[in-house]
């Protein structure tokens, strides 16, 4: 039996219709074997509950075999559809609707996909597993035209792989309205985590270029720490402002180390794609 459609019994009323519509939402259909109508709806409401994958629970109720239930839930006609939330009625209809109006009804109180999205990954970053989430959270965060609900944990997962000027980019991104207390602590863990993650060896090369901005020599050195410490588009942006003036400088060193950084990221990281076509632009 599909676990997200249920038939309706005394025994389990208030474990799937009351207990369940606090995890999710409970769609309940009052139906009867006479009734053509009913007929006619039910198949609509198990296609919708199959194609949700879980998102709400489909109670099927028998108003002949279940009266007190119906009686309960003030049921005068069939059939009648009520959506459950929270141990409350929310919403509801009465009569065969078409698909695309019962679809609507139930988009109002099921998660949207950037909060699926989002609880998918919860494991992940629990577990640390910031490498693995971040494809996903990426994903949500573009397909839900960056909400701030996906843009948050995304830059905190950034911060974590130490891509600190994607952090921040995403971070200012987030709209005035969105910029609550967690977004104050991403803000803070960006700046704590650039501060402690910055070696002597480029503390001391910052320094250096600070002086001579467009010393390239000191600016390849520069992006080898930035690589060797992880950031890694630091250290192509550094790269290309080399190679972009001279392609083989120091024998070639500064365009072989912008390769294996290339490489290194793989063919899916934002910043490789970024790069990658910068430098297919700068060779031909």
């Amino acid at each position: 039996m599909n676990p997200n459609i249920q038939d309706i019994t005394p025994e389990n009323a208030q474990a799937l219709l009351i207990e369940e519509s606090f995890q999710r939402p409970v769609l309940v259909d009052f139906w009867a074997d006479w009734c053509g109508p009913c007929k006619s709806l039910m198949p609509v409401l198990e296609k919708l509950a199959a194609e949700f994958q879980g998102q709400f629970l489909l109670a099927k109720v028998n108003a002949d075999e279940q009266q007190m239930i119906a009686s309960q839930f003030g049921v005068r006609s069939l059939p009648t559809v009520y959506l459950i939330k929270d141990g409350q009625p929310v919403d509801g209809f009465s009569g065969a609707q078409p698909e695309q109006q019962i679809r609507e009804l139930l988009q109002k109180y099921l998660p949207s996909p950037a909060e699926l999205a989002l609880k998918e990954v919860e494991p992940l970053l629990a577990a640390e597993n910031y490498a693995e989430a971040y494809p996903a959270l990426k994903q949500a965060y573009e397909d839900s035209s960056q909400a701030a609900a996906i843009a948050l944990p995304l830059a905190q997962c950034l911060i974590h792989l130490k891509r600190y000027d994607e952090a921040e980019g995403v971070l200012k991104g987030v709209k005035m309205v969105d910029q609550d207390a967690l977004y104050e602590q991403c803000v803070a863990q960006l700046d704590l985590a650039r501060t402690a993650e910055k070696s002597p060896e480029i503390t001391a090369l910052e320094a250096e270029l600070k002086q001579a901005p467009d010393d390239k020599a000191i600016q390849l050195k520069l992006a080898v720490q930035y690589s060797q410490h992880e950031y890694h588009a630091d250290a192509l942006a550094m790269l290309y402002s080399i190679i972009s003036r001279d392609l083989n400088f120091a024998d070639g060193e500064a365009k072989k180390t912008y390769l294996d950084i290339l490489a290194s990221l793989g063919k899916s990281d934002p910043a490789a794609v970024e790069y990658q076509r910068k430098l297919y632009t700068l060779l031909y």
